[in-house]
């Protein structure tokens, strides 16, 4: 097996690990670290069995570079990388996943998420999220929210609304994040609302101004993102290289949970509607 592909990388153990990716090729590659974008890798090292990349710090707050060394054994790299106060802590990376799917979509029942449980992301920091006339709103900066439920392969649709300047996103299970943004007028880009976020810019921006409500539906099969801003196609069945800064996790080929975030500002959600998707 080589090296060269998409890797779902885990840093750490335990209550402490973390999730990042990266991509190798034969001599740089690309990375999405604990938090932030997707980045290059400008120094990759293969030798046999033997990786190492390094790469600048992004939002880390690293006094230097990222450094991974790791050997592959059985599909799987192990290693050693440094941490922000200059101790090793231990990482694994296993292979991306192929997502095959066989037969037609069966669209099941709808579920009204908003009235399903969910979790506060930090149990330590604030939470200001409430239900309020059927609204899930995020009243200021707080803690991210999570549904209990996992799911696959479905189409979420969202209505949502925010104050000027405001910032927030959808994590579609839990890994790859919508960007929900107040950028109305600006060009798009990878960072811009309905982005996926570091990865893929939507074609056009076609949010509204803030204090209006917008009307996204996504629908995510494997890897590959379907996203409907306003009645305006941004992305049409485009592929997701990995996860996004923040997930929760990297085991990609797992189910996962819809996490929204409240660690940015203030946010309603109006509407947050999902059909699980199933093959047959």
């Amino acid at each position: 097996m080589s090296f060269i592909g998409r890797w779902d990388i885990t840093v750490g153990e335990g209550e402490a690990a973390y999730p990042s990716w990266v991509e190798i090729s034969e001599t740089d590659g690309r990375f999405v670290g604990k938090v932030g974008s997707a980045r290059p890798v400008p120094i990759v090292e293969i030798c046999g069995e033997a990786l190492h990349f390094e790469l600048p710090p992004q939002y880390e707050g690293y006094p230097n570079d990222l450094c991974f060394d790791g050997v592959l054994a059985d599909g799987v790299i192990t290693g050693t990388t440094n941490a922000k106060d200059g101790s090793l802590l231990p990482w694994t990376a296993k292979p991306a996943p192929e997502f095959v799917h066989i037969g037609m979509p069966i669209y099941g029942q709808s579920i009204d998420i908003i009235e399903t449980p969910w979790h506060a992301r930090w149990p330590e920091m604030e939470n200001h999220w409430s239900v309020v006339d059927g609204d899930l709103v995020n009243s200021k900066q707080g803690t991210d929210l999570v549904t209990d439920a996992s799911y696959s392969n479905f189409k979420l649709e969202a209505e949502y609304s925010y104050p000027v300047d405001s910032n927030s996103g959808i994590y579609l299970r839990g890994r790859y994040e919508v960007q929900v943004l107040d950028d109305y007028g600006k060009e798009p880009s990878v960072g811009s609302s309905a982005a996926i976020y570091g990865f893929l810019a939507p074609k056009v921006n076609s949010v509204k101004p803030f204090g209006e409500r917008n009307i996204a539906e996504i629908t995510l099969i494997g890897r590959e993102v379907t996203l409907v801003l306003n009645g305006v196609t941004v992305h049409d069945h485009a592929e997701i290289p990995g996860i996004t800064g923040g997930a929760l996790e990297s085991d990609e080929g797992a189910p996962g949970p819809i996490l929204i975030q409240g660690d940015h500002g203030p946010v309603t959600y109006h509407r947050l509607v999902l059909t699980p998707i199933t093959f047959g």
